[in-house]
Order: C-alpha cells, then sequence, then structure tokens
C-alpha cells in the first residue's frame, strides 16, 4: 500500500482506499464539484536581505502559498478530477512514453483569512466589523471554486462547528510538502537575480501585506514573491499569489502560481495540433513546447483567472491574458491562455458567491471529496452528510458526483427511484452500462456486497504464485516491498529516512529475489504468477526505482521492467474483481477482500494513517518508534494476504456465495 501522495493503484490514501471505485462499471472519477453540480466541471540567501525591498517585504519570507496544494488550511480535501479517482498516480513520477497518465487533482490556493476571523475552513470566511450590526461580509478565494457546494455553504454558515476537530495527517504532511517545495523554488529563482525581486513579509497582517504589495506593484517591481491583494467587500474576492511577473512589454502584472503537483508530463518530440505554451522559470519567453504534453489542472487556471480579476479591479491585470504554473518539476512554467477561462470563472464564481451569502440552497450530495470531509460524519444540526443521505437514501450514495447528476435531471433522487427504473436507457448517460447503474441500485436496497457479472468467476492461478504490496512516503520514495510466498512473508524495506540511498539496496533485493523466484519456477517448467492489487502504484515505484538506482547491484534496467509488467506474470486482482464484479460499496481492498473472509489486524490500517506511522518509524520528528516499524510491517502483511485470499476465493466459492446478474434483473425486488 502506497502511503502518500500518488497512491493510485488504490491504496487507502487521500481517505481513498486501494482501488476504490464507484459501484457500477467506473470510478468516482469525473466529479470534481459535488451537489447540485451547476458548472460540468528553503530560506532566502543571506545576501539578499540587501535586495529586499523596505515596507512591509522580509528577504527570508515565504509567499503565501497554497496551504498543501490540495486544499485549505485546516481541513482541506482532495477533490478529485476525472482520472484522479480512477487512480491516484503521484504527480511527479517520469514513465515509460507509452503509458498514460490519468490527472491528479487537488484544490489549492494562498490567501490567509481576515484578520479578525478564526476560521475552520480558509476557502470561505465571513467577516464581521467589530460595532457594526450590518450583514456580514463573506470572502472567497479560489480554492472554493472546484469542490464541494454543499460543504463550502457549511463552512460558511458554520465557521466555528469545526474548531477543535483534528486535521487530517495526510492533508497536513501534504501541505508542508507543498510549503517546501514553494522555499526551494524561491530560493532559487531569487539567488538567481536578488535584485529583480520583493518579497513580502508573511508575518504582517493580511491587509498590510496586501498594502505592501500594493505598493510594490505601483512601484513597478520587477518580480514580487507573496504578494496579497485586497481583499474585495463588494465582490467577496480575495487570493494572492506566489509570483507577480512584471509584464515589461504591455504593462500590468502576470500571476504565477507555484503547486506540488504535476502539471505537464515529458514527451517526444512529434507534430501536434497543439503543443502546450511554456517558459524558462528564470527569463519569460512563452513558445510552444513540442516536448511536453499537457497536464489538465482546472484549479489552476480558476486561481489564475481569480487573480486576473482581482488584479485587473487595480488596473494592474497584463493585457497579455495569461498566467503562469510553475509544477513540482521546476524545469518550466506551464503558461495558460486566460482568455477561455474567464467565462467559467465568472460563472462558477458568481454561483460559489451566493451560496456562500446564503442565497441558494444546497443539500449534501455524495462525491469523492465526502471522504476526508469533516461535515461527512457531523452536521450542526448533528446529522452529519452521511446520515442525511441515508435518511434519505439519497442516488448519490449509489451513483455518486455527477452520475447522481445526470439521474436528478431525469427526476431520479432516490436510490429506490433507480431501481425502479423503466424504459430506455439516459441518453445523456455516459458512466458505463446504465442496467449495471439500476443494479447497483437494487443490491444496495438488498444488501449485496458485491454482484457477478459473469457465470464463472476466474482468476490467473499458476503454480508458484507470489503476491506483492509496497509503502511509500509521499513522493520521496518506495520504503517497503512486502511480498508472500507459500504463505510465508518477506518484507524488503529501508528504515533510513526518505530519501536515502538504501532504499536503491532494498528495492535491488526485492527485484533479485522475486526474479529468481520466476526463474527458478520455469527452470522446474513450472508456472509463476505475481499478483498485487490496482498495479498503478507498483509499476510506478517499479520504473521510478530502476530510473533513479540504475546500475547498483539488483537493480533492473527500465527495459526489464517493462517486460515483467506488461507480460502475463503480472496480475492485477484489482482488475479481474472490476471485470467481473459490481461493487455497491466500492472495489477497494479493504471492501472486497472481508466478503471474501479476510480482516485486517488494525482497525486504523489506511494509507492515511501509515503516513504518521511511517514518519515516527523512522524518526522523523524524534527517535525513532520501534513499535511503528512493526505495525507498518504487520499491514503490509495483512494487505499481501487479504490479496492471495481474495483469489483463493474468486476460484473456489464467489460462484456459489456471491449473487449474479440475474438475480437483480429489472423486476421489482419484492420478487
Amino acid at each position: 500500500m502506497e502511503s502518500g501522495n500518488g497512491d493510485r493503484d488504490g491504496r487507502e490514501r487521500n481517505g481513498r482506499e486501494r482501488g476504490e471505485t464507484s459501484d457500477f462499471g467506473g470510478r468516482y472519477g469525473g466529479d470534481d464539484c459535488a451537489e447540485s453540480a451547476r458548472y460540468p466541471r528553503p530560506d532566502l540567501p543571506d545576501d539578499s536581505d540587501a535586495t529586499a525591498a523596505a515596507v512591509g517585504i522580509d528577504s527570508t519570507g515565504v509567499g503565501p502559498g497554497d496551504d498543501n496544494d490540495i486544499g485549505a488550511a485546516e481541513f482541506a480535501t482532495v477533490v478529485d478530477s476525472a482520472a484522479a479517482d480512477n487512480a491516484e498516480l503521484a504527480d511527479n513520477v517520469e514513465l515509460p512514453d507509452n503509458v498514460e497518465l490519468p490527472d491528479s487533482t487537488g484544490l489549492a490556493d494562498n490567501v490567509e483569512p481576515p484578520d479578525n476571523v478564526e476560521l475552520a475552513d480558509s476557502a470561505t470566511s465571513v467577516e464581521i466589523t467589530s460595532g457594526v450590526t450590518e450583514t456580514p461580509t463573506a470572502f472567497l478565494d479560489a480554492r472554493a471554486l472546484i469542490g464541494c457546494r454543499h460543504r463550502l455553504h457549511l463552512n460558511a454558515t458554520n465557521p466555528r462547528a469545526l474548531i477543535g476537530v483534528l486535521e487530517d495527517a495526510g492533508v497536513r504532511q501534504r501541505r508542508d510538502a507543498a510549503d517546501a517545495h514553494r522555499s526551494r523554488v524561491r530560493e532559487a529563482l531569487i539567488a538567481a537575480d536578488p535584485e529583480a525581486w520583493v518579497v513580502i513579509d508573511p508575518s504582517l497582517r493580511a491587509s498590510e501585506r496586501a498594502e505592501a504589495t500594493m505598493r510594490v506593484c505601483r512601484a513597478g517591481t520587477h518580480h514580487v514573491w507573496g504578494g496579497l491583494l485586497p481583499q474585495e467587500p463588494d465582490t467577496g474576492r480575495r487570493g494572492g499569489s506566489e509570483i507577480l511577473l512584471r509584464d515589461h512589454d504591455r504593462g500590468g502584472y502576470i500571476p504565477v502560481l507555484v503547486v506540488n503537483h504535476k502539471v505537464t508530463d515529458p514527451r517526444r518530440p512529434e507534430p501536434a495540433d497543439f503543443h502546450p505554451v511554456t517558459s524558462d522559470p528564470y527569463r519569460w519567453a512563452p513558445k510552444p513546447d513540442p516536448y511536453r504534453k499537457l497536464r489538465q489542472q482546472p484549479r489552476d487556471q480558476q486561481r489564475l483567472a481569480h487573480l486576473y480579476r482581482m488584479l485587473q479591479r487595480h488596473g494592474l491585470a497584463s493585457p497579455a491574458l495569461v498566467g503562469g504554473v510553475i509544477g513540482y518539476s521546476f524545469d518550466r512554467i506551464l503558461v495558460h491562455d486566460l482568455a477561455a477561462a474567464l467565462a467559467d470563472y465568472d460563472q462558477r464564481y458568481s454561483d460559489r458567491i451566493a451560496v456562500v451569502r446564503g442565497e441558494l440552497p444546497t443539500v449534501p450530495s455524495k462525491v469523492p471529496e465526502c471522504r476526508q470531509c469533516p461535515w461527512w460524519t457531523r452536521g450542526a444540526d448533528g446529522v452529519g452528510c452521511e446520515g442525511w443521505l441515508i435518511d434519505h437514501r439519497d442516488v448519490s450514495l449509489v451513483a455518486p458526483g455527477s452520475r447522481a447528476e445526470v439521474l436528478r435531471g431525469h427526476g431520479v433522487h432516490t436510490i429506490d427511484d433507480l431501481a425502479d427504473w423503466v424504459g430506455e436507457d439516459p441518453e445523456d448517460w455516459q458512466h458505463g452500462p446504465f442496467d449495471e447503474a439500476v443494479i447497483t441500485a437494487r443490491a444496495w436496497i438488498a444488501g449485496a456486497r458485491m454482484v457477478r457479472r459473469v457465470e464463472s468467476v476466474s482468476v490467473r492461478r499458476a503454480d508458484v504464485e507470489v503476491d506483492v504490496d509496497l509503502e511509500s512516503f509521499q513522493e520521496y520514495g518506495a520504503y517497503l516491498w512486502g511480498t508472500l510466498l507459500d504463505g510465508v512473508y518477506r518484507p524488503f524495506a529501508t528504515w533510513d529516512p526518505l530519501p536515502t540511498e538504501d532504499e536503491g539496496r532494498s528495492f535491488g533485493e526485492f527485484w533479485t529475489w522475486l526474479t529468481n523466484i520466476r526463474d527458478d519456477a520455469v527452470a522446474a517448467g513450472k508456472t509463476f504468477a505475481a499478483y498485487c492489487y490496482s498495479r498503478t502504484a507498483e509499476d510506478k515505484w517499479l520504473y521510478e526505482s530502476a530510473k533513479r538506482f540504475a546500475g547498483r547491484p539488483g537493480v533492473p534496467t527500465k527495459e526489464q521492467v517493462r517486460a515483467f509488467v506488461d507480460g502475463p506474470q503480472w496480475v492485477d486482482m484489482f482488475q479481474a474483481v472490476s471485470d467481473q464484479f459490481i461493487c455497491p460499496n466500492g472495489k477497494g481492498l479493504k471492501k472486497v477482500a472481508p466478503v471474501a473472509g479476510f480482516a485486517w489486524r488494525d482497525a486504523e490500517a489506511g494509507g492515511e494513517a501509515s503516513m504518521s506511522w511511517y514518519r515516527l518509524a523512522v524518526g522523523y520528528d524524534a527517535a525513532p518508534d520501534l513499535g511503528q516499524r512493526t505495525r507498518l510491517l504487520e499491514y503490509n502483511e495483512d494487505d499481501v494476504r487479504a490479496t492471495q485470499v481474495l483469489r483463493t476465493w474468486m476460484t473456489d466459492r464467489a460462484d456459489l456465495e456471491v449473487p449474479g446478474l440475474a438475480d437483480f434483473a429489472r423486476r421489482s425486488i419484492a420478487t
């Protein structure tokens, strides 16, 4: 199981269980909006002190930052884009050219709440001026433009309800990683041309930072780091940018974001109808880039459009109508044309600010964001969104996100409505076979955890079978490769804190052991297979480890990795489940393995929890905790044993224990 940013193959990270998908033929992906989705979708060098301007400027200050690059301050939420829920591949890993990567998603912004407000979620705020009895002023930053509208409403109307709720550990660690990334970028850029930069002091109050930003911009400063723009009580906008870049040709400023996700992927130069526009991060010179392909990151464009409108208000927006993003790789600035984004932004913003101001009603609806949302299990009136949805038998419980919106457009609001569907399939349904959606609803009503799509369940078996599961920490590396052979668990681990060269040793030992087992089996005339549950993370770290530790003892070449992962001996049990079962409650390993009779020893086992365990195990913050190492090993062992139990169950008992499609044909559940 991968612990950290990017567990796409199904580990329980970012609140998602390994391999978890939606109920019927497809994942939650594509649902980055929530209820009634109205719209589709390091310190500076020592010598830099002298170059920092005076008023409100601190050469060692960081910019406002985007909290954790995936969400708001205290209760940031991973909000999945179309493919991010399909699989959570890490943003910063370069895979072979023939491997297509879905886009990862998160929400980000860099804004502080108003000075006089203590917020549960900094994406929204209600500011009440002392002594004033008028309607409070609602503020909104760009983070709130993508994500759940109902959560936005709850945050705005109950700003103190979540005070004291512990921040999600995964969110906190990803925010720390984003802060470190921005610090590295800031240090490198300013060191290259310290005379050109002014850094806004982050320790100032928000209003003072905004005043300082306005002064240096009106003075024509070439580069501003950490600029915060004045809040707009009439429009409700607030926001800031890591970088404000002076447009010397046209005047005004170009906002440039620094984010901790990947914004492009490398590719071989080739003719194409479209090449993304990029620029050298040290010298603004945008031009089409045939060496890169674009990763769709709608939140970046929305945030840039938001900042453009704020700059425009003060006559500081560049007429070029562009914005930039420096991603995880920090190799280029991706340049976005904002002309096409502004109309969608304006529409989204008018909707979201109306929600915050209480001018538009919202109700709960299940989306991927719910998995880490504090409102899922609690509410201002004591009932959380989960309880509300169950009480109302809301259709989004079995058709989450945009699926529910399509169904509501056809008068289907409850699970019972969907189960009773008669007639032709909706023409606008684009989420797999519609009859499976109906069966999912009927299975949910009947309490069936799985439904067979096939008459007879099968899975590739071999004479020699090895189960494999890895653990990684954010994007620092893979510290543990766990295996199971003939009932014996063998871990290959490094407990040196990542990143570490010792990771190459443990990976080389793992690969050598695995290939020796395979070669011995073949030499003995036996068949061999290695199994994982949702292969994306394993594939990613196999390629990445081969690249990073090339030439070291036992480490394979990229070609050897490709031959293995593309061959028939590498079996993805998640794919076997997806092909043969409908799963009303999700297809994650922790959802389906219990159906096969498996139980984890640790009730808290999960990807997000394991990140905290790992920090303790290697002693990032204190002396290493050996008990946490044992906990991680048992967690990893349970995952490989769960995969083995699931495989045996699918071979021996699934046909008898799981109802088939015919049991949920288009007829009344009562019959």
